[in-house]
């Protein structure tokens, strides 16, 4: 995704009360550049990492002013050098009038906010962190099912979205069915979304496409959720060595780059797959709080061998 820095002004203009200084003849410069991370993207005045938005605030003008003009020049040499996307001055301040100068001679866009600049860089880093989002997609559903990002994966003709409609009819959430949009928006989190054409709507075979929204309400849709579980589908008859029936530890599937818990769970007649859902739920949350229930299993037989030993 390419991001201007004329693009990213208009985002955060009234959230950030930004104007402009000088050079707006540069805002059309990309505010992104490839391959950096979010972080090395926007910070504190800093001429270690050229390419990067500089916010300049209170302490970087109490230190330039410290300096003589020999240095300050110096500074505004090897600053213009690194070729930044964009400087923004925080907190109100009124910048020296040679870097508005050289801005304006450079096409720099010099901006202006009058929120600390603490707040700056965690807002501009937000956007640039979705701006540089590593993006997939995957065939499923994704459910909220007691407040977690639940993918539903399996072979055609399984029932990933029969099941999806019993766990609506339960009260939890539709995000996305067929085609689930997934990015990672932070180090450890993956988001998930629906495209935009399938939004609100579960194909059922049978019945055709269903608005969720429209038969049960605004409550049994959500625009997006972070990606916590995925619940995988099998044939009863497919369950091999590879899927145990007791695992001893969590399953895990690569996601962008991410490990995120799995589960397998059989199809068979009589089985009732949306409590099965709702309980694998429910254990890795209790995994999230410390909980080891295979793991106390465990122990528990260890110390009942030791004793009879």
């Amino acid at each position: 995704m390419s991001l201007t820095v004329r693009a990213l002004f208009d985002q955060h203009r009234e959230s950030l009360a930004l104007g402009w200084i000088a050079g707006e003849a540069g805002a059309d410069r990309p505010a992104v550049h490839a391959h950096a991370e979010p972080a090395d993207l926007v910070g504190y005045l800093n001429l270690i990492h050229p390419n990067r938005i500089h916010v300049f605030g209170t302490a970087e003008l109490a230190y330039t002013k410290r300096l003589g003009p020999s240095r300050c020049c110096g500074i505004l040499d090897d600053l213009m050098a690194g070729e930044p996307p964009a400087i923004i001055v925080a907190d109100g301040l009124d910048p020296p009038s040679s870097l508005k100068q050289r801005a304006e001679r450079e096409n720099l866009p010099l901006i202006s906010s009058g929120l600390p600049a603490a707040r700056v860089i965690e807002a501009i880093r937000l956007s640039l962190a979705k701006a540089t989002a590593q993006v997939t997609s995957m065939h499923g559903v994704l459910m909220d099912v007691l407040g977690m990002g639940v993918l539903i994966t399996g072979a055609s003709g399984l029932g990933k979205s029969e099941l999806a409609l019993e766990l609506i009819s339960r009260g939890h959430g539709l995000v996305a069915d067929d085609v689930v949009e997934l990015s990672r928006i932070a180090p450890h989190a993956i988001e998930g979304r629906c495209p935009p054409l399938l939004q609100n709507l579960l194909e059922v075979r049978g019945l055709g496409l269903l608005d969720i929204r429209t038969i049960f309400g605004e409550t049994a849709v959500r625009r997006k959720m972070k990606l916590n579980l995925i619940v995988n589908l099998i044939r009863g008859s497919n369950l091999d060595d590879e899927h145990q029936r007791m695992p001893l530890k969590a399953g895990t599937q690569d996601v962008l780059g991410l490990p995120i818990r799995a589960v397998v769970i059989p199809v068979a007649a009589g089985r009732n797959l949306a409590v099965l859902t709702e309980a694998a739920v429910r254990s890795a949350v209790l995994e999230l709080r410390g909980f080891d229930t295979t793991g106390d299993f465990v122990a528990r037989q260890r110390a009942m061998i030791d004793a009879q030993d």
